[in-house]
């Protein structure tokens, strides 16, 4: 069992490795552009004037600017949607670059993504612990009545709200220890966690992603599947800082820690 279930771990090492590499992946972003901080439209190296209009934001672009809209050269005024499928998927681009619009709590940005980046150049791998069974252990998800929202500060230093749906409780090296986790679309649970080794022998925070508990609220803590968050890859995503009894004493020396 042991023996497959670290054969699992390597090749979900070595798939984590092969997208945080990827044209598009998280190694790619080089920017993101708040239009609230740019009232004249203007953003630093994206060509076009970018201005926000209540649901959208609106994109005027002359020829000169060399943008495309779903793959076509574009000239114009349009009115964008937030982007929410892959990066590949963004309709703006800018001969390889993706730009990627999104909105955060009413605020519209825009995500500059670019294949040629230092970042992906430079990078050699992720620092990981092989696979211990000591680091699987059993857990319980307890739903809150309704889901909660606290603010915490974001990567980039700024609050925002982050959805909690629950709590997940499990014991590690003789430890009660719990996690405040949040809900995905599809069940399975999200934490955003510090421990002894953040900052020191591990990046600052880690994310880890149980599997969807079963009726009875079960479900695996593997944090031999600690990742890591995107702004360890690159400094312009807004990931939280973990919530409030989400630092554990313990030092999880497991998962991934640190880029090579």
């Amino acid at each position: 069992m042991t023996t497959d279930a670290s054969k699992d771990w390597k090749h979900w090492h070595e798939h984590r490795t092969e997208t945080v590499s990827a044209p598009y992946g998280p190694l790619a972003l080089t920017g993101t552009h708040w239009l609230e901080d740019y009232p004249e439209g203007r953003l630093p190296d994206i060509p076009g004037r970018w201005t926000p209009s209540g649901d959208a934001s609106v994109l005027t672009a002359v020829a000169e600017d060399g943008l495309t809209v779903d793959g076509e050269p574009f000239t114009g005024e349009i009115r964008l949607a937030a982007d929410l499928g892959p990066v590949t998927a963004a309709r703006v681009a800018h001969g390889e670059r993706r730009l990627v619009v999104l909105v955060r709590e009413g605020i519209w940005g825009v995500r500059d993504f670019d294949p040629a980046s230092p970042a992906r150049r430079a990078f050699t791998g992720i620092e990981a612990t092989s696979y211990d069974p000591r680091w699987s252990v059993p857990g319980r998800f307890t739903p809150y009545g309704e889901n909660r929202t606290v603010r915490v500060e974001n990567a980039d230093g700024r609050e925002r709200g982050l959805g909690l749906g629950g709590e997940l409780a499990f014991t590690l090296a003789g430890q009660e220890l719990t996690l405040q986790v949040s809900v995905e679309g599809d069940g399975s649970l999200w934490a955003v966690f510090a421990d002894a080794t953040s900052g020191g022998s591990s990046y600052r925070f880690r994310f880890l992603r149980p599997a969807v508990p079963d009726a009875q609220g079960r479900t695996t803590v593997d944090f031999n599947r600690a990742l890591l968050p995107p702004c360890a890859f690159a400094d312009h995503f807004l990931c939280p800082f973990p919530p409030p009894g989400n630092t554990l004493v313990t030092a999880i020396e497991a998962g991934e820690r640190t880029l090579r």
